[in-house]
């Protein structure tokens, strides 16, 4: 993936729970990390004591940290509502030549 400019990187928002993503800013990004961990299932038994890993399973997570410019009042008020409230809403990073990472997002 080549380098993007920053407001080409859309944030969207589920604000109210029914799967209907808002853009509320345009984001310039200074870091994002993908990350997937195994799940060690190692103990003593396990054949030469080697480390054993369950295929199938384990967690993955992305990381996004930046500054953004919000695209009204609206969306501004809209994030600072869930944020002090300690919702738990779905979110979207639109990534140009890359994709759409989404997930839940909490305090």
């Amino acid at each position: 993936m080549g380098a993007q400019r920053g407001r080409d990187l859309l944030l969207k928002l589920d604000t109210d729970g029914s799967d209907s993503f808002v853009t509320v800013a345009g984001l310039r990004t200074r870091r994002l990390t993908f990350n997937a961990e195994a799940v060690d299932v190692t103990d003593s038994d396990s054949t030469g004591c080697w480390r054993e890993l369950l295929e199938g399973a384990g967690i993955r997570r992305a990381g996004l940290s930046g500054g953004s410019i919000f695209r009204d009042g609206a969306s501004d008020a809209a994030v600072r509502e869930i944020f002090f409230a300690g919702a738990i809403r779905d979110w979207q990073v639109v990534i140009p030549d890359f994709g759409t990472v989404a997930g839940p997002l909490g305090p």
